[in-house]
C-alpha cells in the first residue's frame, strides 16, 4: 500500500512539474508582439529593449530577409541585437502596429503578422522616413525562449 501511494505521488508531482514547463504559444505569441512593438515606439528606451531581449535565447538567431541572408546563430547573437536596436531608438516619431494574425505551431513555435506605419528620421543619415509595411515573423522556441525570428515583407 504504503509503495502504491509513493508511486502514485511520485507520478502526480511529475506530472504537475510537466504542465508548469507547458508554455502557451498563444500567450506568449501576444506576449512577444506586445514587447517587440514597443520597442519601436517613439518614446522607447533601454527598458523596453531590455525586456524584450529578456524573451531570447543569447545565442538568438535574427533573419531579416532580403536584408540579412544569414540565420547563423552565435553565442552573443542578443549582445548584437542589443547593439542594433539601441542605435534606432528612439528613431521613430510615429509608430502603430496592428496584429493580422497569429499561427501556432505545436510546441515549437509560431508566427506573426502584422502591419506597421512608421514615421521618423534615420539615425544614421538623418533623412525623413515614412513607410507602412506588412511583416511576418517566423519565430523559433527553444526553452521558453525565443531561438530564432525570421523576418519577411509582403
Amino acid at each position: 500500500m504504503r509503495l502504491l501511494l509513493t508511486l502514485g505521488l511520485g507520478l502526480a508531482v511529475s506530472f504537475s512539474a510537466h504542465a508548469e514547463k507547458e508554455l502557451d504559444l498563444n500567450a506568449f505569441a501576444q506576449q512577444y508582439y506586445k514587447t517587440m512593438t514597443a520597442t519601436q515606439a517613439p518614446n522607447a528606451g533601454t527598458k523596453e529593449l531590455e525586456t524584450y531581449l529578456a524573451l531570447l535565447t543569447d545565442d538568438i538567431g535574427n533573419q531579416h530577409i532580403p536584408y540579412q541572408p544569414d540565420d547563423s546563430r552565435t553565442p552573443d547573437g542578443k549582445e548584437q541585437m542589443r547593439k542594433g536596436m539601441s542605435f534606432y531608438l528612439g528613431a521613430h516619431t510615429f509608430y502603430e502596429s496592428t496584429l493580422l494574425n497569429t499561427f501556432v505551431f505545436n510546441d515549437t513555435g509560431f508566427a506573426i503578422r502584422y502591419k506597421n506605419d512608421v514615421k521618423g528620421i534615420h539615425p544614421q543619415n538623418k533623412q525623413p522616413i515614412e513607410y507602412t509595411s506588412t511583416m511576418l515573423d517566423v519565430i523559433e522556441i527553444e526553452n521558453g525562449k525565443v531561438a530564432m525570428i525570421r523576418k519577411y515583407h509582403e
